[in-house]
């Protein structure tokens, strides 16, 4: 793990592989970064989530002031099913992201019912254990493709000089039907690791134009994301980042071969 080397005067803007939610039952290389991670940042005074998790078609942000855990996925151990992270939320700080979208020409609305999925809740809850920061999580537009989510982090980074986190969840490479479920230590097929290689190599010297086009120029694109949504988050975190900084790498590590569940930071 690397140190972030982060600034008083602002969070980095974090990329989270969060892999599948029983992350936080297990001892595993993936769950004991996660687990220190927060110890390494200053304490945030709120953070917003974008999840792989929610996909809607415009903008949307939890609203509600105590918003429940959602246990959006099944055959899990039964101990997963009771779970709870009990983060508060922030209206106030939902209002003043509305207000920075419509400046800036973008509709979003709140869902004053939506919870927090498993891909903001079990990230946090190893990075922060006690559920006592204000949370509120932001929808996804996969249709749009990275430029939206790119765009969207570009208009939330200011919030990052007054103690808020940004995080985009999802995986730097995610083809479930790929997973080697019984070898978790499985070493990774040349399509997983290419892929995952050249992302780390385009985050490093800061290409966004490459990574914007990563459908075309990456290897194996289409094969390690057959679907976009769990790399998207990415492009959140991306354009939260200071463009002039490229970002760095936090952790990488492989799990079942097929999963690269690498972190990077923002600046």
């Amino acid at each position: 793990m690397s140190t972030l080397g982060t600034s008083a005067s602002a969070l980095p803007a974090l990329f989270l592989s969060h892999g599948a939610p029983n992350v936080v039952l297990y001892p595993s290389p993936t769950r004991d970064f996660l687990s220190q991670l927060g110890l390494t940042l200053p304490r945030p005074r709120a953070i917003v989530v974008m999840s792989a998790h929610w996909e809607t078609d415009q903008p949307m942000l939890t609203g509600s002031a105590q918003p429940e855990t959602i246990h959006d996925f099944y055959g899990f151990e039964p101990a997963m099913y009771q779970m709870r992270y009990a983060a508060p939320g922030a209206p106030t700080l939902v209002t003043d992201i509305l207000t920075r979208l419509a400046e800036a020409g973008i509709a979003a609305r709140t869902d004053p019912q939506r919870g927090l999925d498993h891909g903001a809740w079990s990230p946090l809850m190893l990075m922060y254990p006690n559920a006592d920061i204000p949370v509120i999580q932001l929808s996804l537009q996969t249709a749009a493709g990275p430029a939206l989510a790119l765009e969207l982090g570009r208009l939330l980074r200011p919030l990052r000089e007054q103690g808020v986190l940004l995080i985009g969840s999802g995986n730097a490479t995610h083809n479930l039907r790929a997973l080697q479920r019984a070898q978790p230590d499985a070493t990774p097929p040349a399509w997983v690791s290419d892929f995952a290689h050249w992302l780390r190599q385009r985050v490093a010297s800061g290409d966004t134009p490459a990574l914007l086009d990563y459908a075309e120029q990456a290897p194996y694109a289409q094969q390690n994301h057959p679907s976009a949504e769990h790399f998207l988050p990415l492009f959140f975190a991306l354009g939260a980042g200071n463009p002039q900084q490229a970002g760095q790498l936090l952790f990488d590590q492989y799990t079942y071969g097929a999963l690269a569940m690498d972190s990077y930071a923002f600046h």
